[in-house]
């Protein structure tokens, strides 16, 4: 989180602690100075993802090729300069900083309403002083940066202790990133993200150094500084009081600065009279009004000791406890094999969100563009936790010995007050055969390991029926069709239209470049393919669970968004399916498209029939005019839709309530919880594609 204030207090009041440095013109000097280190700078990557998504649209779900590009340019800037990147991101929420996360996400849903407030009334997307990161950035920009050929690691614990550890260890040339935090930790120089320019490798240096000559202390201060002003572990409603006492005895000398500037120096000047020693550590303590927990100011204190390190404030006996490790005794995965293989890959950030499970039994997912206002929709949480808990059981194994532990939930969701995680119970996917167990799908080897490790992945879906067909798909494809037809079954709103834009998106995606697609134009933006665009990158991250709990049947890189996905371009293809434009206008006028898309959307419509889900047609106009008229419709367009009428059929796994509170701390055994109430539309026709045999890999 860092010091709230402390970056703009050094910019305005002692602009002597930010220096403008030349990166290449350091890595040089790096090279003399450590001949035996080359220049290595370590990134806070959780801290970047915002400066790096710089594509002008960011509302329609993610302009996932554009981001890519901007990616790859960043790491060549670094790379002629001869210096390497090392890339950390957050790989859980510690429970020291649980309420933290919680005030921030539900602060966030304050700011999504708005979003989709103005959205509604403007039909465009806001400005960028209303931005937010795209559903999943950091997930997926692990993978990207690990498909550029980077090293990226995924923590154990909060970032931004192990980006300062291995910076201070690794003799780094410095640290990237934008929190305060790394001028409390007493390890590589600090460079900001915020103020890089990329075509000059120019950037600003904050200096410790003079950052305690302005404040009049010493480096071994600092953390204590950091503390008393309130940082994730000691809060501010804490500190207040302090705050006054220290006003009183240090007046302000200027009136122009702010409250909290002066709050800055008179703390500064408070504690630059107080002795480094633990004896004087416990005696603020004992001042200050830490309720129940009087080691809060202990911990804070013990948080910015880096391995290796020594602190006047801690008793030389104490060992740093800060690196994180989980005892196999106390976790849920008690196979030790299995457990060191999933620790492995999660800090290489080749798996996703299998290690929180299997050790602590515990998973979070942050804010979704979602609209709380739009009914037909449930939550992307509620969506895919039926999926979840198959994935689970095939984690936990549970049921094999009759035991059935709970996965505790931190998902955020319109209706959930996040006062304490949902207990979700895992459940055994329906596997032809029974579910394999984990040294099975993780270890053994040979074609029908890799037969069961298919199955067991579309059980979590409930497509296992839907296997031959879906092998003789091209991988991005076949995981797309696994996603949407899940998502249809799930959604019982979603329309025939819904469908077609979806298909058309992902076959017209395939060969369009970067700058194709940024330089594609929206009339207007709706607020519903706002939402879908969110919802299906959400599922997305649900595949990458899936497929990292059955021993990878995909490549993770074939179920990245760049292969299915582009956010203006699906808000196109939503309003032109929508008006009911033809299907040439909806293909682009490609006749090479014709067949897959049949194909497609017939095996989309066949999975859905075996379920006996029937597809809707619902058009929701927009009233967009593109100026244009309509081109003659080329013979082979004209004989695009074959229909059956069937009956509709109440799917179970479908049923969703409307969006409202949730109960909160009872065990969701069903996959939903408490009764549910399926979405309704008005009776309408009801239109299905009838089913088509699929092409080959490798035919047109």
């Amino acid at each position: 989180m860092g010091i709230k204030g402390l970056q703009g207090f050094m910019t305005k009041v002692c602009p002597d602690v930010c220096t403008m440095v030349n990166l290449k013109e350091m890595a040089e000097r790096h090279r003399i100075n450590h001949p035996d280190f080359p220049p290595v700078i370590v990134v806070d990557a959780m801290s970047c993802v915002r400066y790096w998504y710089t594509p002008e649209s960011w509302v329609c779900g993610g302009q996932w090729q554009e981001y890519l590009a901007n990616l790859e340019n960043f790491i060549e800037a670094f790379m002629a300069a001869g210096i390497k990147l090392v890339f950390y991101f957050d790989g859980v929420v510690e429970e020291k900083k649980r309420d933290e996360w919680i005030k921030r996400r539900l602060q966030n849903n304050k700011e999504i309403t708005r979003i989709f407030q103005f959205i509604k009334t403007h039909r465009k997307q806001p400005g960028r002083e209303m931005f937010v990161i795209p559903s999943a950035l950091p997930t997926f920009t692990r993978f990207a940066l690990k498909s550029l050929g980077q090293k990226t690691i995924c923590s154990l614990q909060e970032a931004d202790f192990e980006v300062a550890a291995y910076g201070l260890q690794h003799n780094c040339m410095g640290i990237l990133g934008q929190d305060s935090d790394y001028l409390i930790y007493n390890t590589s120089p600090y460079f900001s993200i915020e103020k890089l320019c990329l075509d000059r490798l120019v950037t600003v240096m904050y200096s410790r150094e003079d950052l305690c000559r302005v404040l009049g202390l010493s480096m071994t201060h600092l953390p204590l500084f950091a503390c008393l002003l309130g940082n994730d572990i000691v809060p501010e409603s804490l500190l207040e009081g302090f705050w006054h006492k220290c006003l009183v005895i240090y007046p302000v000398k200027n009136k122009g600065y702010s409250r909290r500037t002066n709050i800055l120096l008179a703390v500064a000047n408070y504690i630059s009279k107080v002795p480094c020693s633990y004896g004087s550590l416990k005696d603020l303590e004992n001042m200050l009004p830490l309720g129940s927990d009087k080691t809060l100011l202990y911990r804070g204190m013990e948080s910015y000791l880096l391995p290796g390190q020594q602190s006047p404030w801690i008793p030389p006996n104490v060992t740093n406890i800060q690196m994180f490790s989980i005892q196999q005794e106390t976790a849920m995965c008690q196979d030790k094999e299995i457990f060191q293989l999933a620790k492995e890959q999660h800090i290489q950030s080749e798996n996703y969100a299998i290690f929180n499970i299997l050790s602590n039994g515990e998973i979070e997912c942050s804010n979704s563009l979602e609209d709380e206002c739009d009914t037909e929709i449930p939550g992307q949480a509620l969506i895919y936790r039926p999926a979840r808990q198959h994935i689970y059981s095939v984690l936990l194994e549970s049921g094999k010995d009759g035991a059935y532990p709970f996965v505790k939930e931190w998902f955020v969701y319109f209706g959930n007050p996040l006062q304490q995680p949902e207990l979700v119970q895992p459940i055994q996917p329906p596997v032809p055969g029974g579910t394999p167990n984990l040294k099975t799908l993780w270890f053994a080897k040979g074609p029908d390991v890799e037969k069961q490790r298919y199955s067991t992945f579309l059980a979590c879906f409930h497509l296992q029926d839907m296997m031959e067909e879906l092998q003789a798909l091209e991988a991005p494809v076949a995981g797309f069709c696994c996603l949407l037809t899940y998502l249809i079954l799930q959604v019982n709103s979603l329309s025939l239209e819904d469908l077609n834009a979806f298909v058309a998106l992902i076959l017209c995606l395939k060969g369009k470049t970067a700058a194709q697609l940024a330089g594609l134009q929206l009339a207007q933006v709706d607020s519903r393919a706002v939402h879908l665009g969110t919802v299906f990158i959400r599922g997305l991250t649900t595949l990458l669970m899936a497929n990292s709990a059955c021993g990878f049947p995909f490549r993770m890189d074939d179920l990245m968004p760049w292969k299915m996905f582009d956010g203006k371009l699906f808000q196109e293809k939503y309003q032109q399916s929508h008006r009911g434009c033809s299907l040439e206008e909806l293909l682009e006028g490609s006749e090479s498209l014709y067949t897959p898309f049949q194909n497609v959307k017939s095996f989309i419509c066949k999975a859905c029939m075996v379920k006996n889900r029937t597809i809707q047609s619902r058009q929701r106009g927009n009233g967009i005019i593109t100026g244009t008229r309509q081109r003659e419709l080329n013979p082979r367009f004209q004989q695009t839709r074959r229909t059956s009428f069937v009956p509709p059929y109440h799917y179970q796994m479908g049923v969703f309530p409307r969006r409202g509170p949730q109960p909160q701390g009872r065990a969701y055994r069903s996959g939903h919880p408490g009764q549910r109430r399926r979405f309704e539309l008005p009776p309408r026709t009801m239109l299905v594609m009838r089913p088509k045999s699929l092409k080959l890999k490798g035919t047109r």
